[in-house]
């Protein structure tokens, strides 16, 4: 790890285990070389375990999933996901967070609360000499257990399954929100339109250009960060270094969002909006909040007071769910073959994911498979002038020229001496190719968005349902198998109602 924080913090921990009297005083000069050669001769020694060791390790964990990864809920048996609590190490975080490279220490049972149904007889603790924290009987939460761990001071919790039907039931329930905001949507928009121009009313013109912001730009509220926290930004806490003001009405927003991804667009505002964001930053220093009459607080109790259960979610849950609507529904073209009609989909999907900023960095190995798919392309294309050449040879009634050896030094298999079979060969190859060549264009429309994240958590799954039955798309052409795990309702759901519209 070559971070300078990461290091920093590493060092810093490590010498208050390491005590007063260690010798070792510099951490530019400790040599972790050997570690890592024991764990890199561990890891290769796994590897290369028998099949018989690795088939006992497998029903090893089966078992201990039988044992652990299922809870009864009203007399049903319901999967759990995540029913083992991570291992002590070295905290990462996303982004350039502040405190990568601290120690994650040892969770024990004594610091962990189950939630459980009363009169039942609570799971033993798996430690001798040890014992549960505490037992809850809470209704009112989903979480089977709960911890705090160290870095952050934040909670953990045991879940349901993705793959649950009460995750299933919390799912549905969200996107229905989101579907109850398109029917007051416009109310809204009118609203906090008419409260741009409210100069009268400072906290009520900040609030309506906040929330311009949140549902236009699909911003998230923000929440006020301590200094040991990462500098991640959303609509609430942009300060006036995150903005700047250009000509035509545009404005530049550049700042970390969530995971410390960067957010950086140019985008044309509503002239008003424009006009607020100036007089807002007006005589304050860089470092200054732009919406300093707004707090989240506020400005989630007025969401509320708008439609029950509004937040800035629900916002992004919408938006996101009527572009990809939108975006699919100019699909028109029947003809397409499948490869095509999951390219446009993934189009689609993207679209979205620059509307939630669901950014990522462009794979190391990008530019290395770019270039794989062009020497497919090439070695078919050089395959085809063999098949065609190979044919007038056939057609001129001379013998067959035996094929070159591969760079493996392999011979190649002979084209067989009937002219169709070749034909029919040419027909493969060229479709090989335009296969390929979709293939390069989905990755090169991929490389920097993260589509799956909009899939699974702000795209009402019933959208892209409805629009797979409509043009005959097997859903596992976009839906991983987990997915399809996770959106059982909705497939169900949509089988039975066939014109669902968001």
């Amino acid at each position: 790890m070559k971070k300078d924080q990461f290091r920093k913090n590493f060092w810093k921990e490590w010498k208050a285990v390491l005590g007063k009297n260690t010798t070792i005083k510099s951490f530019k000069k400790v040599d972790f070389s050997l570690i890592k050669s024991h764990l890199d001769t561990a890891k290769e020694e796994r590897k290369n375990r028998s099949k018989e060791e690795k088939n006992k390790e497998k029903e090893e964990k089966k078992a201990l999933k039988e044992k652990y990864g299922f809870a009864i809920v009203d007399g049903h048996k319901e999967a759990i996901g995540n029913f083992t609590v991570e291992p002590p190490g070295l905290f990462l975080g996303r982004g350039q967070h502040p405190k990568a490279g601290m120690f994650k220490q040892r969770v024990t049972p004594e610091q962990i609360t189950l939630n459980l149904g009363e009169g039942v007889d609570p799971p033993k603790c798996p430690i001798p000499g040890h014992k549960w924290g505490g037992i809850v009987h809470n209704h009112e939460v989903t979480w089977l257990a709960t911890w705090r761990e160290n870095i952050n001071g934040q909670n953990k919790y045991v879940l349901f399954s993705a793959q649950s039907s009460m995750r299933g039931r919390s799912d549905r329930s969200k996107f229905e929100t989101a579907k109850r905001l398109k029917k007051c949507i416009g109310k809204i928009r009118k609203d906090y339109t008419a409260n741009l121009k409210n100069a009268d009313d400072e906290v009520a013109q900040q609030r309506a250009t906040a929330m311009w912001v949140i549902d236009r730009l699909a911003l998230r509220v923000g929440n006020d960060k301590s200094e040991d926290e990462a500098d991640t930004v959303g609509c609430c806490s942009l300060r006036c270094e995150h903005v700047k003001l250009l000509d035509d009405n545009k404005l530049e927003f550049d700042f970390l969002g969530k995971d410390s991804m960067r957010y950086h667009n140019v985008v044309e505002v509503d002239p008003q909006v424009y006009k607020n964001f100036k007089t807002f930053m007006s005589g304050k220093k860089k470092s200054e909040q732009i919406f300093d009459r707004l707090s989240p607080p506020s400005l989630n109790s007025h969401l509320q007071s708008l439609m029950d259960g509004l937040t800035a979610k629900v916002f992004r849950t919408y938006n996101a769910s009527i572009t990809m609507q939108k975006e699919l529904s100019k699909f028109d073209e029947d003809e397409m073959t499948v490869e095509e009609k999951v390219l446009f989909f993934n189009r689609a999907s993207v679209q979205v994911a620059k509307l939630c900023n669901h950014q990522r960095s462009v794979p190391k190995t990008h530019q290395t498979q770019m270039e794989k798919i062009d020497d497919q392309i090439k070695d078919t294309e050089d395959e085809i002038a063999e098949v065609k050449a190979h044919i007038k040879r056939l057609n001129a009634g001379k013998e067959a020229k035996k094929r070159a050896a591969g760079e493996d030094g392999k011979e190649k298999k002979p084209f067989s001496n009937n002219v169709e079979t070749c034909k029919r060969k040419i027909e493969a190859l060229e479709d090989r190719i335009r296969k390929l060549k979709i293939k390069k264009k989905e990755k090169d429309t991929l490389k920097e968005v993260s589509t799956s994240t909009s899939k699974v958590n702000y795209i009402d799954p019933r959208i892209s349902l409805v629009w797979c039955q409509k043009h005959n798309v097997d859903i596992k052409k976009i839906f991983a198998k987990t997915m399809r795990d996770k959106f059982a309702w909705a497939i169900a759901e949509v089988e039975a109602t066939p014109d669902f519209v968001f």
